[in-house]
């Protein structure tokens, strides 16, 4: 499954979200703010007790009977207790060094920042069958542009139980919602913490606070180039010049066949009337920020699909789509 999310025998599936449906319709749908306890509920995160067990062995038989060995005494199983089953399920390899940290810990550390900084828990889920889990909260503060717009940011603690990584901090635009999302708020994090399965870990995530200063670093530094964009004019033309850059849809070729001319012709009048005319550009018409909210409607909304379905996946998917609304914004920034 693209979403990559957990999905037990009776059809549940290990996530939850607040007050928004996702795109997969999986899970768990609170109509108000989550708390730590609701998350972990909900998503079936609670009790599993990772824990580390024995070390690698083989086994031989001979005519003396089975043989047990042992292979490598500095590797051992990551196991869990099935949420749903009881049953005790392998999660992955890791060294003698790590130690696990349980979905409990992963929240009381994000319910310190819930205090701290009144930003509230959004999503949360379970991938690959436990090998990884996510919980995502909102941050408090929204990027308030010129008064026009805003722009959320989010938290999200990442955690991997099969030794995979370590203990993960993101800050992001993107609320993870499955596994696909996931990779997104990495790629596209300006933030971020890494803590180590070690002895010492516990210690170090809670040093995971004065580390993520750099949120409201990153938001006022993303503010002040945002305020720029939007206080600047852009030119229809100028926009079109932005569109038909090499790096996003490049200009139309000599000789095109009629059905690349006629693509083409299609794409840059959706462009330009997303930019002169949409109503989601009411407050920030012909500037520089409206070029960059044109550009990512256009990609998100009106790119040629097969179904919404295909669109969804597509948008939350697609490494091309996410280049073009970085290209864009860094060309009209830089213009």
């Amino acid at each position: 499954m693209s979403h990559g999310l957990e999905v037990h025998s009776d059809g549940t599936a290990s996530f939850v979200s607040a007050r928004f449906d996702a795109w997969h319709r999986l899970g768990k749908i609170r109509p108000g703010l989550l708390t730590a306890e609701q998350a972990l509920e909900d998503a079936y995160l609670s009790g599993w007790n990772v824990r580390k067990i024995g070390g690698v062995h083989a086994y031989e038989l001979s005519e003396s009977g089975v043989t047990r060995t042992r292979i490598d005494s500095d590797e051992f199983f990551t196991v869990r207790t099935n949420p749903k089953t009881g049953m005790t399920e392998r999660l992955g390899t890791v060294g003698k060094v790590y130690e696990p940290v349980q979905n409990e810990e992963h929240c009381e550390l994000l319910n310190l920042l819930v205090d701290e900084s009144g930003a509230h828990f959004e999503t949360a889920g379970s991938l690959h069958g436990g090998k990884r889990v996510f919980v995502t909260l909102k941050l408090p503060k929204s990027i308030s542009i010129a008064g026009a717009d805003d722009i959320d940011l989010y938290l999200a603690g990442l955690n991997s139980h099969d030794g995979s990584s370590g203990f993960r901090f993101n800050v992001s635009p993107t609320r993870i919602v499955c596994a696909n999302t996931q990779h997104m708020a990495i790629a596209n994090a300006v933030s971020h913490y890494t803590v180590r399965h070690t002895s010492g870990a516990k210690a170090k995530i809670g040093e995971a606070r004065q580390a993520l200063g750099m949120v409201w670093d990153y938001a006022e530094a993303f503010e002040r180039e945002a305020e720029k964009l939007i206080n600047e004019t852009l030119t229809l033309g100028a926009f079109e010049r932005i569109c038909q850059h090499k790096d996003l849809w490049g200009p139309l070729e000599p000789n095109p066949t009629v059905r690349t001319r006629n693509s083409h012709n299609r794409r840059m009048n959706a462009l330009r009337n997303l930019f002169e005319n949409a109503d989601t550009q009411a407050n920030i018409r012909n500037t520089r920020w409206a070029g960059v909210q044109a550009i990512g409607e256009y990609l998100d909304h009106y790119a040629p699909a097969k179904d919404a379905a295909v669109r969804a996946h597509r948008v939350l998917t697609s490494s091309d789509i996410a280049r073009k609304k970085q290209k864009a914004y860094e060309l009209l920034l830089a213009a």
